[in-house]
Protein backbone atom coordinates (compact mmCIF):
# COMPACT_ATOMS: atom_id res chain seq x y z
CA UNK A 1 0.00 0.00 0.00
CA UNK A 2 1.28 3.62 -0.95
CA UNK A 3 2.17 5.63 2.41
CA UNK A 4 1.43 9.39 1.55
CA UNK A 5 2.99 12.31 3.98
CA UNK A 6 0.85 14.91 5.17
CA UNK A 7 3.38 17.82 7.10
CA UNK A 8 1.17 18.47 10.13
CA UNK A 9 1.42 22.59 9.40
CA UNK A 10 0.29 25.19 7.37
CA UNK A 11 -2.44 23.64 5.91
CA UNK A 12 -3.23 20.47 7.67
CA UNK A 13 -5.72 21.93 10.51
CA UNK A 14 -8.13 23.19 8.09
CA UNK A 15 -7.98 20.77 5.80
CA UNK A 16 -6.50 17.03 6.97
CA UNK A 17 -10.02 15.15 7.42
CA UNK A 18 -10.39 15.95 3.30
CA UNK A 19 -6.98 14.56 2.53
CA UNK A 20 -6.76 11.83 4.39
CA UNK A 21 -10.62 10.97 3.16
CA UNK A 22 -9.48 11.50 -0.80
CA UNK A 23 -6.49 9.29 -0.70
CA UNK A 24 -7.82 6.66 1.36
CA UNK A 25 -10.51 6.77 -0.95
CA UNK A 26 -7.70 5.86 -3.76
CA UNK A 27 -6.54 3.09 -1.94
CA UNK A 28 -3.30 4.86 -0.08
CA UNK A 29 -2.54 4.77 3.59
CA UNK A 30 -1.97 8.21 5.05
CA UNK A 31 1.13 9.11 7.48
CA UNK A 32 1.03 12.58 9.58
CA UNK A 33 4.09 13.63 10.80
CA UNK A 34 4.48 14.08 14.52
CA UNK A 35 3.55 17.25 16.72
CA UNK A 36 5.93 20.31 16.46
CA UNK A 37 8.95 19.85 18.59
CA UNK A 38 12.24 22.15 18.53
CA UNK A 39 14.28 19.40 17.16
CA UNK A 40 11.75 20.13 13.62
CA UNK A 41 12.11 24.04 13.79
CA UNK A 42 15.74 24.00 14.52
CA UNK A 43 16.35 21.09 11.09
CA UNK A 44 13.60 22.95 8.99
CA UNK A 45 15.18 26.65 9.81
CA UNK A 46 18.47 25.22 8.78
CA UNK A 47 17.26 24.54 5.55
CA UNK A 48 16.58 28.09 4.32
CA UNK A 49 17.83 31.51 4.45
CA UNK A 50 17.24 33.51 7.72
CA UNK A 51 14.67 35.86 6.46
CA UNK A 52 11.88 32.89 5.64
CA UNK A 53 8.78 32.94 7.48
CA UNK A 54 8.63 30.72 10.72
CA UNK A 55 5.12 28.90 9.61
CA UNK A 56 7.51 27.57 6.46
CA UNK A 57 10.18 26.70 8.70
CA UNK A 58 8.11 24.82 10.81
CA UNK A 59 6.86 23.07 7.42
CA UNK A 60 10.26 21.98 6.04
CA UNK A 61 10.85 20.48 9.86
CA UNK A 62 7.69 18.45 9.17
CA UNK A 63 8.40 17.28 6.04
CA UNK A 64 12.20 16.15 7.06
CA UNK A 65 10.26 14.42 9.84
CA UNK A 66 8.36 12.06 7.40
CA UNK A 67 11.54 11.60 4.98
CA UNK A 68 11.68 8.05 6.27
CA UNK A 69 8.36 7.52 6.80
CA UNK A 70 6.35 7.49 3.35
CA UNK A 71 6.22 7.19 -0.07
CA UNK A 72 4.95 10.24 -1.11
CA UNK A 73 4.57 13.85 0.06
CA UNK A 74 1.58 15.64 0.01
CA UNK A 75 2.22 19.41 -0.62
CA UNK A 76 -0.62 21.14 -2.58
CA UNK A 77 -0.10 24.45 -4.31
CA UNK A 78 -2.86 26.66 -2.88
CA UNK A 79 -3.37 29.80 -5.65
CA UNK A 80 -6.84 31.27 -4.83
CA UNK A 81 -10.12 29.18 -3.28
CA UNK A 82 -12.28 32.63 -4.00
CA UNK A 83 -12.83 34.51 -7.08
CA UNK A 84 -9.88 37.48 -7.46
CA UNK A 85 -8.56 36.56 -3.48
CA UNK A 86 -5.89 34.86 -4.17
CA UNK A 87 -3.65 33.27 -1.47
CA UNK A 88 0.09 34.16 0.27
CA UNK A 89 3.40 33.58 -2.35
CA UNK A 90 4.54 30.57 0.60
CA UNK A 91 1.77 28.58 -0.26
CA UNK A 92 2.28 29.24 -3.63
CA UNK A 93 5.88 27.91 -3.90
CA UNK A 94 5.76 25.49 -1.45
CA UNK A 95 6.27 22.66 -3.43
CA UNK A 96 9.23 23.92 -5.26
CA UNK A 97 11.08 25.42 -2.66
CA UNK A 98 10.94 22.19 -0.87
CA UNK A 99 11.85 20.39 -3.48
CA UNK A 100 15.17 23.35 -3.53
CA UNK A 101 16.16 22.81 -0.17
CA UNK A 102 15.08 18.84 1.00
CA UNK A 103 16.45 17.03 -2.16
CA UNK A 104 16.54 13.73 -0.06
CA UNK A 105 12.26 14.36 0.34
CA UNK A 106 10.50 12.06 -0.97
CA UNK A 107 8.43 12.67 -4.23
CA UNK A 108 6.04 15.25 -3.71
CA UNK A 109 2.43 14.62 -4.86
CA UNK A 110 1.09 18.22 -5.54
CA UNK A 111 -1.73 20.09 -6.95
CA UNK A 112 -2.34 23.42 -7.75
CA UNK A 113 -5.84 24.86 -6.60
CA UNK A 114 -6.66 27.88 -8.70
CA UNK A 115 -10.83 28.58 -8.66
CA UNK A 116 -10.29 31.56 -10.89
CA UNK A 117 -9.13 29.30 -13.44
CA UNK A 118 -12.64 27.90 -13.13
CA UNK A 119 -14.63 24.40 -12.36
CA UNK A 120 -12.95 22.61 -15.34
CA UNK A 121 -9.73 23.94 -14.25
CA UNK A 122 -10.07 22.38 -10.33
CA UNK A 123 -11.46 19.14 -12.41
CA UNK A 124 -8.53 18.68 -14.22
CA UNK A 125 -5.87 19.07 -11.32
CA UNK A 126 -8.30 16.40 -8.94
CA UNK A 127 -7.83 13.95 -11.72
CA UNK A 128 -4.60 14.49 -12.23
CA UNK A 129 -3.70 13.88 -8.46
CA UNK A 130 -5.90 11.06 -9.12
CA UNK A 131 -4.45 8.84 -11.73
CA UNK A 132 -1.37 8.69 -9.62
CA UNK A 133 -3.25 5.81 -7.62
CA UNK A 134 -5.79 4.53 -10.45
CA UNK A 135 -7.02 5.47 -14.34
CA UNK A 136 -10.44 4.74 -12.76
CA UNK A 137 -12.17 8.62 -13.79
CA UNK A 138 -15.25 7.48 -11.45
CA UNK A 139 -13.29 6.22 -8.54
CA UNK A 140 -11.15 9.41 -8.43
CA UNK A 141 -14.84 11.58 -8.68
CA UNK A 142 -15.84 9.00 -6.05
CA UNK A 143 -12.77 9.82 -3.99
CA UNK A 144 -13.57 13.69 -4.10
CA UNK A 145 -16.82 13.87 -3.47
CA UNK A 146 -16.08 12.10 -0.20
CA UNK A 147 -13.53 14.24 0.82
CA UNK A 148 -15.58 17.56 0.06
CA UNK A 149 -18.07 15.58 2.34
CA UNK A 150 -15.80 15.00 4.96
CA UNK A 151 -14.56 18.76 4.99
CA UNK A 152 -17.91 20.11 5.50
CA UNK A 153 -18.76 17.61 7.75
CA UNK A 154 -15.32 18.68 9.89
CA UNK A 155 -16.40 22.69 9.30
CA UNK A 156 -20.17 22.01 10.50
CA UNK A 157 -18.56 20.08 13.93
CA UNK A 158 -16.31 23.38 14.57
CA UNK A 159 -19.11 25.48 13.93
CA UNK A 160 -22.38 24.46 15.06
CA UNK A 161 -20.38 22.41 18.30
CA UNK A 162 -17.95 25.36 19.05
CA UNK A 163 -14.60 22.96 18.80
CA UNK A 164 -11.59 23.68 17.93
CA UNK A 165 -9.63 21.83 14.71
CA UNK A 166 -7.50 20.00 16.72
CA UNK A 167 -11.02 18.62 19.33
CA UNK A 168 -12.68 17.86 15.61
CA UNK A 169 -9.90 16.03 14.19
CA UNK A 170 -9.51 14.12 17.62
CA UNK A 171 -13.43 13.33 17.70
CA UNK A 172 -13.35 12.50 14.36
CA UNK A 173 -10.67 10.04 14.06
CA UNK A 174 -12.06 8.24 17.45
CA UNK A 175 -15.63 7.93 16.46
CA UNK A 176 -15.67 8.18 12.52
CA UNK A 177 -19.38 8.42 10.87
CA UNK A 178 -20.67 9.64 14.29
CA UNK A 179 -23.60 11.94 13.22
CA UNK A 180 -24.11 15.66 14.53
CA UNK A 181 -26.80 15.03 16.73
CA UNK A 182 -25.15 12.10 19.02
CA UNK A 183 -22.31 15.24 20.07
CA UNK A 184 -23.57 16.73 23.14
CA UNK A 185 -23.11 20.78 22.68
CA UNK A 186 -20.07 22.55 24.54
CA UNK A 187 -20.83 23.88 27.58
CA UNK A 188 -20.03 27.61 28.50
CA UNK A 189 -17.55 27.32 31.10
CA UNK A 190 -17.28 30.38 34.21
CA UNK A 191 -14.59 32.97 34.15
CA UNK A 192 -13.81 35.03 31.25
CA UNK A 193 -14.37 34.47 27.19
CA UNK A 194 -11.45 34.61 24.92
CA UNK A 195 -11.09 34.97 21.34
CA UNK A 196 -8.30 33.74 19.80
CA UNK A 197 -7.92 34.75 16.43
CA UNK A 198 -4.90 34.63 13.85
CA UNK A 199 -4.72 31.42 11.38
CA UNK A 200 -4.33 28.16 12.33
CA UNK A 201 -1.27 26.86 12.44
CA UNK A 202 -0.13 29.57 14.77
CA UNK A 203 -3.56 29.31 16.97
CA UNK A 204 -3.08 25.03 17.26
CA UNK A 205 0.25 24.12 16.74
CA UNK A 206 1.30 24.10 21.12
CA UNK A 207 5.20 24.47 20.51
CA UNK A 208 4.98 27.93 18.26
CA UNK A 209 2.65 29.40 20.62
CA UNK A 210 3.40 28.24 23.82
CA UNK A 211 0.38 26.25 24.53
CA UNK A 212 -1.57 29.55 24.71
CA UNK A 213 -5.12 27.96 24.53
CA UNK A 214 -3.99 25.50 27.51
CA UNK A 215 -2.94 28.21 29.83
CA UNK A 216 -5.89 30.10 29.17
CA UNK A 217 -8.04 27.19 30.09
CA UNK A 218 -5.87 26.90 33.21
CA UNK A 219 -6.59 30.11 34.09
CA UNK A 220 -10.54 29.45 33.85
CA UNK A 221 -10.82 30.67 30.42
CA UNK A 222 -13.09 29.43 28.05
CA UNK A 223 -11.14 30.33 24.78
CA UNK A 224 -13.51 30.89 21.41
CA UNK A 225 -11.67 30.84 17.89
CA UNK A 226 -12.35 31.74 14.02
CA UNK A 227 -13.84 28.47 12.76
CA UNK A 228 -16.73 28.74 15.41
CA UNK A 229 -18.76 31.67 13.60
CA UNK A 230 -20.60 30.39 10.80
CA UNK A 231 -19.63 31.90 7.11
CA UNK A 232 -22.10 34.16 6.54
CA UNK A 233 -21.26 35.63 10.47
CA UNK A 234 -17.26 35.97 9.01
CA UNK A 235 -18.50 37.33 5.87
CA UNK A 236 -20.56 40.22 7.11
CA UNK A 237 -18.44 40.99 9.45
CA UNK A 238 -15.26 41.11 6.75
CA UNK A 239 -17.49 43.33 4.89
CA UNK A 240 -17.81 45.92 7.66
CA UNK A 241 -13.84 46.24 8.39
CA UNK A 242 -12.38 45.93 4.83
CA UNK A 243 -15.26 45.65 2.02
CA UNK A 244 -13.71 42.92 0.51
CA UNK A 245 -10.74 40.74 1.42
CA UNK A 246 -7.66 40.40 -0.96
CA UNK A 247 -5.77 37.74 0.69
CA UNK A 248 -7.21 33.97 1.44
CA UNK A 249 -7.04 33.22 5.13
CA UNK A 250 -6.18 36.84 6.02
CA UNK A 251 -9.93 37.78 6.00
CA UNK A 252 -10.73 34.92 7.97
CA UNK A 253 -8.77 36.68 10.54
CA UNK A 254 -10.08 39.94 10.17
CA UNK A 255 -13.66 38.85 9.61
CA UNK A 256 -13.45 36.64 13.03
CA UNK A 257 -11.55 39.97 14.96
CA UNK A 258 -14.73 42.05 13.88
CA UNK A 259 -17.16 39.03 15.12
CA UNK A 260 -15.33 38.74 18.43
CA UNK A 261 -15.23 42.68 18.99
CA UNK A 262 -18.95 42.61 18.29
CA UNK A 263 -20.02 39.73 19.88
CA UNK A 264 -19.64 40.94 23.64
CA UNK A 265 -16.46 38.37 24.23
CA UNK A 266 -14.52 39.03 27.63
CA UNK A 267 -11.27 40.10 25.33
CA UNK A 268 -9.29 39.39 21.87
CA UNK A 269 -5.90 38.30 21.55
CA UNK A 270 -4.54 38.30 18.33
CA UNK A 271 -1.16 35.77 16.90
CA UNK A 272 0.98 36.68 14.06
CA UNK A 273 4.29 35.56 13.59
CA UNK A 274 7.32 38.69 12.80
CA UNK A 275 7.84 39.56 9.68
CA UNK A 276 4.83 38.44 7.79
CA UNK A 277 3.38 41.83 6.44
CA UNK A 278 0.03 40.52 5.44
CA UNK A 279 -0.56 39.83 8.77
CA UNK A 280 1.23 42.61 10.49
CA UNK A 281 -1.49 44.73 8.22
CA UNK A 282 -4.83 43.02 8.87
CA UNK A 283 -3.95 42.71 12.86
CA UNK A 284 -3.25 46.42 13.17
CA UNK A 285 -7.06 46.85 11.00
CA UNK A 286 -8.24 44.92 14.00
CA UNK A 287 -6.41 46.90 16.91
CA UNK A 288 -7.40 49.93 15.10
CA UNK A 289 -11.39 48.96 15.28
CA UNK A 290 -11.16 47.65 19.15
CA UNK A 291 -9.74 50.78 19.88
CA UNK A 292 -12.47 52.95 18.11
CA UNK A 293 -15.02 50.56 19.48
CA UNK A 294 -13.46 50.87 23.36
CA UNK A 295 -15.34 47.93 24.66
CA UNK A 296 -13.57 45.15 24.26
CA UNK A 297 -9.95 44.54 25.10
CA UNK A 298 -7.53 43.55 22.35
CA UNK A 299 -3.84 42.48 22.87
CA UNK A 300 -1.50 41.37 19.75
CA UNK A 301 1.21 38.83 20.29
CA UNK A 302 3.74 38.40 17.95
CA UNK A 303 5.28 34.62 17.62
CA UNK A 304 9.23 34.64 16.49
CA UNK A 305 11.75 31.84 16.03
CA UNK A 306 13.91 32.52 19.35
CA UNK A 307 11.30 33.68 21.55
CA UNK A 308 11.51 32.31 25.06
CA UNK A 309 7.58 31.79 26.92
CA UNK A 310 8.45 33.99 29.32
CA UNK A 311 7.62 37.04 27.53
CA UNK A 312 4.09 35.55 26.07
CA UNK A 313 3.26 34.35 29.56
CA UNK A 314 4.21 37.84 31.51
CA UNK A 315 1.70 39.68 28.65
CA UNK A 316 -1.20 36.88 29.00
CA UNK A 317 -0.99 36.94 33.01
CA UNK A 318 -1.35 41.17 32.83
CA UNK A 319 -3.99 40.80 30.01
CA UNK A 320 -5.85 38.64 31.99
CA UNK A 321 -5.64 40.39 35.38
CA UNK A 322 -6.84 43.49 33.54
CA UNK A 323 -10.50 41.53 32.20
CA UNK A 324 -11.00 39.98 35.67
CA UNK A 325 -10.47 42.90 37.55
CA UNK A 326 -12.79 44.27 34.53
CA UNK A 327 -15.66 41.37 35.76
CA UNK A 328 -15.28 41.94 39.31
CA UNK A 329 -16.08 45.72 39.01
CA UNK A 330 -18.76 45.13 36.99
CA UNK A 331 -20.42 42.73 39.57
CA UNK A 332 -19.63 44.93 42.38
CA UNK A 333 -21.61 47.56 40.64
CA UNK A 334 -24.53 45.36 40.31
CA UNK A 335 -24.63 44.47 43.89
Amino acid sequence: MIRIGIPRALLYYQYYPAFKTFFEGLGAEVVVSPPTNQEMLTLGSARVVADTCLPVKVFLGHVLSLVEGCDWVFIPALRSIQRKVYNCSKFLGLPDMTRAVIPESPPILEIEIDISKGKRGLYQAIYKLGRQFTLNPFRIRRAAKAALGAYLDYRGLMCNYKLTPLQAIEMISTAPGVGFEAISPTQPRAGAVIALIGHPYLLYDEHVNHRLIHRLEEAGSRVVTPEMPSSDEIQSAIEVLVGRAYWTYEGEVVGAGEHYLESGVDGVIGLMTFGCGPDSLMMNMVARRAAKLKATPFMSLTLEEHQAPAGILTRLEAFLDMIYRKKRKQVEACV
